[in-house]
């Protein structure tokens, strides 16, 4: 989990979105134990009442569930956490179109783009190919 933060945004809202970045891409995966608050902290190298209040606000969302002196786990909703990617997905793709929209790219351009940058390889997976 990328642990850099920015100055544009408020820093519990970032490590939020770290968190949920790392449920939703399996690094932190259902039932996996959350590192306590003092130790995030510590990683992130923030003052631990931020990260306890991102940390609360991911709770509140139903990603985190606390457990009484066991600490705070992801949730095993396996449909909340494909939710989340999926939403996650859709801003992305929706942050693109904006951006290729802004270079002046039509929707067709953009496909075409985007289906040249990406080369199927014999084994299925994609593969990042230089448009040159």
């Amino acid at each position: 989990m990328d642990k850099k933060l920015q100055e544009n945004m408020p820093i519990y809202v970032q490590i939020m979105n770290r968190v949920r970045e790392a449920v939703a891409a399996g690094e932190l995966k259902p039932g996996d134990r959350v590192a306590p608050v003092r130790e995030m902290a510590q990683d992130f190298e923030v003052n631990p009442n931020t990260m306890q209040r991102a940390l609360n606000e991911l709770e509140r969302e139903g990603l985190l569930v606390s457990e009484r002196t066991a600490g705070r786990f992801v949730t095993e909703d396996k449909e909340l956490i494909s939710r989340l990617r999926s939403e996650m997905a859709v801003d992305t793709v929706d942050a693109f179109r904006r951006e290729m929209a802004a270079l002046g790219y039509s929707d067709e351009e953009m496909m075409e783009f985007f289906r040249k940058r990406c080369e199927v390889t014999g084994s299925g997976a994609l593969t990042l190919e230089r448009i040159g």
